[in-house]
């Protein structure tokens, strides 16, 4: 019996926690956790049974331990206070809900995984934060830390440069990114970090070659006739080695350390990490939006990670450039490549970064060709084609004794859409025709208008540009025109969408690269040449004809029916039937909304009328008695005011969670 009892028990405990975790989910609407339900559940069902006893006592139902009323009476007051008891442990878990949502507080396994995770962060943070101040960087990184001043700024750039030699692969990349943005940061910083170099030492086969046998998924001998051990290059992500196919193409065989991914997934965390914190407490990390740079470094980076990426990136290229035979972009093999594996045709050639002796035996003019040619080709990419290598420096660009060249490295490759495009291309041509009035028109309808915009301030800013950088001493001075560019946007405000500035950012970082191929190139007025001609092919009349041709076409059905509707118009005004119709409601969203208001409003009034009615009945001394010492309206009274008080806790539930449930 004993046994019975206990198990009624346990099932009814049960059901008061299932019962409590429902109302709080479907009643009121708030998502509580089943865990924190538990725990209020077990705490109630000991509160309840007290309670219930004690309710009993006070009616008069209860005398030595045993009931004496009415089973009735008793079974509703009993009843009736287990409501009470639902209502006020709901009650409860709401305001907790409120102060401490569900999933706030992690379970025990995850604080451990938690507890294990930051204590890693923490020693490696603090190693980062050991290598600054061992470097002399201390100053900068604590609160209140200033900018260098003009004196010490090369001793600082150096100390930069090491620092982050130190700190690892991914500060070591960061360090690349940054020496490509010559609109937030000074000439010396940035010729400094761009002697950090990638390179590392090879690691052994032994290590390789487990990881080549893992992307592939079978051994390699079932793919390569053979797979040189010695890489071409090592870098501190992956390396490259030379290998043949079993039919005997030569390829390349891009891997990335086993270790690689694991490193800089934890160190792009401590990056981000203390770019907010230099964000915080200092004024130049303010200035210079290191959140935002690192934040969108790390999403770059992540993205490097996946050769698969790569893979499409190449061939989305490739295919922008099948009808230029200046320039190549080797074949991939996706059926081989994966996330950690990248397998592509061999391209011969130097790359231009060490190609100063074959580049010095070809004559003044086929440089200046070769440069102009390659000028041309990245513009074709990002006015025409909308694909472009947002990476060109001289590292990825191969020379080969015939004058070719290749393009490698598509792990950060950018997309224009057609109205980018074409306010690009009308920018560049209204360089050419310097007119710093359409130059303007068209950087607005670029990068669009921010707020308070002086575009008065903005022409004379354009024109002064134009004067700069060209005229008589183009040649000289065109170096730096398209980062001189990026600076007065950024300094009239402008926000630069990412794709946008990836454009600004691989043509200034090509004026560098083409500086190495033809010494004097006149970047400016390539790029003006090239541009104009490349409008000029898109505002030739063929082509407009052809552009207003596909707009007409999906305009014809519309003209079709154009004059059936006028017609229609004019006799509905002839005839008086001419009529409006307007449906306020036709938006599903505005019939919810005020579905959910006309909802609120009930059950608030209903809420009221109860609470009003409850106060009614209890307050009444006439009626006739439920028990010797309750009377039957006081009993209804409170069940009245029971119902009340759930509608009223919904109303406020509706109203202060509302912003969680949307």
């Amino acid at each position: 019996m004993q046994f019975v009892l206990g198990l009624v028990g346990v099932l009814f405990w049960a059901l008061f926690v299932v019962l409590l975790a429902a109302m709080a989910r479907q009643i009121l609407g708030v998502p509580v956790g089943w865990t924190r339900a538990v725990i209020f559940g077990l705490v109630m069902t000991g509160i309840s049974s007290s309670l219930l006893v004690f309710v009993l006592d006070k009616a008069g139902l209860v005398a030595g331990g045993r009931l004496v009323g009415s089973p009735a009476a008793g079974s509703m007051i009993g009843v009736l206070t287990i409501a009470w008891m639902f209502t006020l442990g709901l009650s409860l878990l709401v305001i907790v809900e409120a102060v401490l949502p569900t999933g706030s507080v992690p379970g025990p396994a995850s604080l451990w995984r938690r507890w294990r995770r930051q204590r890693r962060r923490a020693r490696r943070y603090a190693a980062i934060v050991g290598i600054a101040v061992r470097h002399g960087l201390g100053r900068f990184v604590r609160a209140g830390g200033g900018s260098p001043s003009s004196a010490g700024l090369v001793q600082t750039a150096v100390a930069l440069r090491r620092a982050l030699e130190d700190a690892g692969v991914a500060f070591v990349k960061l360090g690349q990114m940054l020496s490509t943005r010559r609109d937030l940061l000074p000439p010396t910083l940035i010729a400094e970090l761009s002697k950090l170099q990638s390179r590392a030492e090879p690691a052994p086969w032994s290590e390789i070659e487990p990881a080549i046998t893992a992307a592939l998924g079978e051994p390699i001998d079932t793919v390569f006739r053979s797979v040189e051990p010695i890489p071409l290059a090592a870098a501190s992500v992956g390396q490259v080695h030379q290998a043949w196919l079993l039919d005997g193409r030569e390829v390349v065989v891009k891997v990335q350390r086993p270790a690689a991914r694991r490193q800089i997934t934890a160190d792009l965390d401590i990056v981000v990490q203390l770019a907010r914190r230099l964000d915080r407490v200092t004024g130049w990390g303010r200035s210079l939006g290191v959140r935002g740079l690192a934040e969108g470094f790390a999403e770059s980076l992540r993205e490097e990670l996946d050769y698969s990426v790569e893979v499409e990136n190449t061939r989305a290229v490739a295919a922008t450039l099948r009808a230029d035979d200046r320039i190549v972009v080797p074949d991939t093999y996706p059926e081989l490549s994966g996330p950690t594996l990248l397998v592509m045709r061999k391209l011969d050639g130097v790359p231009i970064a060490d190609a100063a002796e074959l580049l010095a035996g070809f004559p003044d003019e086929q440089r200046h060709a070769l440069a102009n040619d390659i000028l041309g080709s990245v513009l074709r990419q990002i006015i025409v084609t909308g694909v472009f290598h947002a990476d060109p420096h001289p590292g990825n660009l191969l020379i080969s004794p015939d004058r070719t060249v290749g393009l490698l490295d598509f792990g950060a490759v950018g997309r224009l859409d057609r109205t980018a495009r074409t306010a690009l291309g009308l920018l560049l041509y209204a360089i050419e025709r310097d007119d710093p009035i359409a130059a303007t028109s068209a950087l607005v309808e670029l990068l669009g208008r921010p707020d308070e915009l002086d575009q008065r301030a903005l022409e004379r800013s354009i024109g002064e540009l134009m004067v700069r950088y060209g005229g008589p001493a183009g040649s000289v001075a065109g170096l730096g025109v398209f980062t001189a560019l990026f600076k007065l946007v950024l300094a009239h405000r402008f926000a630069v969408p990412a794709q946008v500035a990836a454009a600004f950012r691989a043509m200034g970082t090509l004026e560098g690269t083409l500086t190495l191929v033809s010494p004097g190139f006149d970047v400016l007025a390539a790029a003006r040449v090239a541009g104009s001609g490349l409008m000029a092919a898109a505002l030739d009349p063929a082509a407009i004809r052809q552009t207003l041709e596909g707009q007409l076409a999906s305009l014809l059905p519309m003209v079709q029916r154009l004059p059936q509707r006028i017609n229609k118009i004019v006799e509905d005004l002839e005839q008086g039937r001419f009529s409006i119709n307007v449906r306020p409601l036709a938006d599903r969203r505005d019939r919810d909304y005020l579905t959910a208001m006309a909802q609120q409003v009930i059950i608030t009034i209903l809420a009221a009328a109860a609470t009003i009615g409850s106060i009614m009945l209890l307050t009444s001394d006439t009626g006739p008695m439920l028990t010797p010492t309750v009377r039957l309206y006081a009993f209804f009274g409170y069940a009245l005011l029971f119902v009340g008080f759930v509608l009223g806790l919904r109303v406020l539930v509706r109203v202060f969670f509302r912003g969680s449930r949307e």
